[in-house]
């Protein structure tokens, strides 16, 4: 499989790196991205891809579920620098349909890691359970998960908006915030918040 990405550097460089010497020799020395993209590692939702961006326009980190941890000194560190000193003007939580860890809230584990990690969307989960009735067909079970989805990105909006730089750069102007939901099934991308 390595050699695949090893041929595919190649077209990239022959098809893309080469054609665009002025754009990538500016990168080679520093970046300037415009938004930061907080999204889900799950391999079909690629930030650069869906949304047609080049190279640096996106500052991306990506975790299982697309959470905004409350209190992580990782993820504080992303929006540190993000806002402070690559100074992104939009923060993007992009939510996906066929989401693996808005099934996993509905699963038990034995993994260690995992059901902790999910307990920062566990929120959005109780939220659509108190609005819908339970579902009795599979396209019902389909829609649930769906609004699960949508839900745990304006959750992870609110947590976002716990960390001081956020706060600070939003009350100022700085920066807007903005969750999108990215449809696998038709290719769409919309806001929804």
């Amino acid at each position: 499989m390595i050699e695949k990405f090893l041929e595919g550097n190649k077209r990239f460089r022959e098809e893309d790196f080469k054609k665009n010497p002025d754009h990538y020799s500016a990168l080679a020395s520093s970046q300037h991205p415009v938004v930061l993209w907080i999204g889900c590692s799950d391999s079909r939702v690629d930030p650069e891809r869906i949304t047609g961006a080049q190279a640096g326009e996106i500052f991306v980190q990506r975790n299982i579920g697309n959470i905004v941890p409350i209190h992580d000194w990782n993820f504080a560190t992303v929006l540190e620098y993000a806002l402070n000193h690559l100074q992104v003007g939009d923060i993007v939580i992009c939510g996906h349909s066929d989401c693996g860890a808005i099934k996993g809230l509905d699963q038990e584990s034995d993994d260690a890691y995992v059901p902790l990690w999910l307990n920062n969307a566990m929120e959005a989960k109780r939220r659509v359970e108190a609005r819908i009735q339970v579902p009795k067909t599979p396209e019902e079970e389909d829609l649930r998960r769906r609004l699960i989805e949508i839900e745990n990105v304006g959750l992870q909006l609110e947590h976002l908006r716990t960390y001081p730089p956020v706060r600070d750069a939003e009350k100022e102007g700085r920066v807007r915030l903005h969750g999108l939901y990215f449809d696998l099934a038709t290719g769409e991308l919309k806001k929804i918040f």
